[in-house]
């Protein structure tokens, strides 16, 4: 058995983060009880939600941390079931951060198309369209292999009958690009629920005009 070793500042201080950004997940709508999850890469560790553990429950002293191969090296709790798409994302992107979800509309989206349609010119935030991942599993490489095929150039998807993953280099970013997707989303399931009307949309030129005008948006310095 490998021994685990004790958290470091930087981790304890990204874990509280963490707990933090778990709990809204519940407060916002996003999860129905230990659903969902929320991971913080620190170096070559990623801190994960525990497995089955409601998120008010948490305390710093249950901090739970793999490397990058999944061994675990912090904490006794089991990580998540979904590590394998988290990790996924943390060897192919430069992400810091990583949420999952199961918000409502996002899912429902997930279920009716394969693309979200371009409802909203903030698709642009993420990358453009946004794909939908072919269902797989909860938990498997599958599932894995089919999130990282629809996040190619993109920071967030949908998975299909499943929920969203975002990513960030920050927890608060992929966490307002999580807020963002499922705001899209109930956009387009409420412009496209009146009969005999459809909702005007984006065309790619219109986005990616967009996509340029973002790259210096907020404040400098």
């Amino acid at each position: 058995m490998t021994e685990r070793r004790r958290a470091g500042g930087e981790e304890v201080r990204a874990w509280a983060e963490l707990v933090g950004a778990a709990r809204r997940t519940v407060t916002d709508g996003l999860v129905v009880g230990t659903s969902g999850n929320v991971s913080v890469r620190v170096g070559e560790t990623v801190l994960v939600t525990p497995s089955g553990v409601p998120y008010d429950r948490l305390t710093p002293d249950d901090v739970t941390g793999v490397d990058l191969t999944g061994r675990q090296v912090l904490g006794t709790l089991v990580p998540t079931s979904e590590l394998p798409m988290h990790l996924a994302v943390y060897r192919t992107t430069g992400a810091r951060a990583v949420v999952h979800t199961h918000a409502v509309h996002a899912t429902a989206v997930s279920t009716l198309v394969d693309e979200l349609p371009l409802i909203h010119y903030m698709a642009a935030a993420l990358g453009g369209p946004v794909r939908v991942a072919r269902y797989a599993t909860y938990g498997t490489d599958e599932l894995a292999e089919n999130m990282l095929r629809a996040l190619d150039g993109r920071t967030g998807c949908l998975l299909q009958n499943h929920g969203t993953v975002t990513h960030g280099t920050t927890l608060d970013l992929a966490y307002d690009r999580t807020a963002q997707l499922e705001w899209m989303c109930r956009l387009w399931l409420t412009a496209s629920s009146l009969p005999a009307l459809s909702p005007s949309l984006l065309t790619p030129e219109q986005l990616a005009e967009v996509g340029e005008r973002l790259r210096d948006y907020g404040q400098r310095g």
